[in-house]
């Protein structure tokens, strides 16, 4: 048997996916609005005490209280200490746009919570925005295996999908921990073909984290790369945050079909601060900015970005 290695590449060409979300984008009212009402936006937060440095009403319920007054959203602000974890079923049939903050309680959602909220995606019923250190969070490490196993099978040959046999890695390093600038990236994937003609395909999963951060409340600068994308409505082409973390390339998370947005800082950082996947008929979108013990959420640039992703994702929902 013989192995080809090669990295999970993105198939679909960007330019021709990103047409046709502007054309969809088009398609929504000015506001943003659904046909049949608001945008229903949930803030997931699990509020730690360190968050009051910043935050007296702690960061959810800041983003919560910023979004709330701004035509065309309906928000709701929920916990990790709420019945169900923040999002039951109850919680979760009310929302179109989950936006969701983690840090240090990451690990309490479980995988299969996480996977509830996937199949959503998919199905079209809500989109994710995962904000900073929730690149941890259960629901986007969940979202990057789906989308790295779409990837890997889409690999294979058509005719020859059906058949084949998927075997998941575990991240390496494991979850959790950083990766080191000499590890490889992940995802990646291992084919190779039986006698019989079925394809196996070794899938080793996304770290969903980077080599690199520096929590010194350093500014940064944002480079627009998408003037044109619904999400950067109203940015200018350069904009900076006051005080923020540092994160530093190459995040290992699977290619985004649009990168928004790019952070740099003086000694030379650079990160893909906002990306898009599509999944299914939803979208996941990451943004990069903040850290816990920074204001960043109560800075006009940030929250307009908030207020343009929740508008446009959840005009895209079926």
């Amino acid at each position: 048997m013989k192995w080809v290695r090669k990295k999970m590449t993105l198939v679909a060409v960007v330019g021709i996916l990103f047409g046709g979300e502007l054309l969809q984008a088009g398609a929504a009212d000015a506001a943003g609005k659904k046909k049949n009402g608001p945008v229903r936006v949930v803030v997931w937060d699990e509020r730690q005490p360190r968050q009051k440095q910043a935050y007296p009403d702690f960061l959810g319920n800041q983003i919560a209280k910023a979004l709330s007054v701004r035509p065309g959203l309906s928000v709701t602000s929920v916990s990790l200490d709420d019945p169900g974890q923040g999002i039951s079923d109850k919680v979760l049939d009310q929302c179109d746009v989950l936006i969701w903050w983690g840090h240090v309680r990451q690990g309490l959602i479980k995988p299969d919570q996480g996977k509830r909220i996937v199949k959503r995606i998919r199905a079209g019923k809500l989109s994710l925005v995962a904000l900073h250190s929730a690149h941890w969070s259960t629901p986007f490490i969940e979202a990057m295996n789906s989308r790295a196993k779409e990837e890997a099978l889409g690999q294979v040959p058509a005719a020859a999908r059906g058949k084949a046999v998927l075997k998941l890695l575990p991240p390496d390093p494991p979850l959790y921990r950083a990766p080191k600038r000499s590890a490889a990236l992940t995802p990646a994937a291992s084919f190779f073909r039986n006698k019989d003609g079925r394809y196996e395909v070794n899938l080793r999963l996304p770290n969903c984290c980077f080599p690199a951060y520096r929590p010194d409340g350093k500014p940064s600068t944002i480079i627009t790369k998408v003037p044109e994308h619904p999400i950067a409505r109203g940015l200018p082409k350069s904009w900076g945050v006051a005080h923020t973390e540092m994160y530093d390339e190459p995040f290992h998370v699977p290619a985004p079909d649009v990168v928004v947005f790019e952070e740099r800082w003086e000694a030379g950082e650079r990160f893909r601060s906002g990306m898009i996947w599509n999944l299914g008929k939803g979208k996941v979108f990451y943004f990069r900015p903040g850290h816990e013990t920074y204001g960043v959420f109560f800075e006009p640039m940030p929250l307009q970005v908030l207020e343009n992703a929740s508008r446009w994702l959840g005009a895209q929902l079926p």
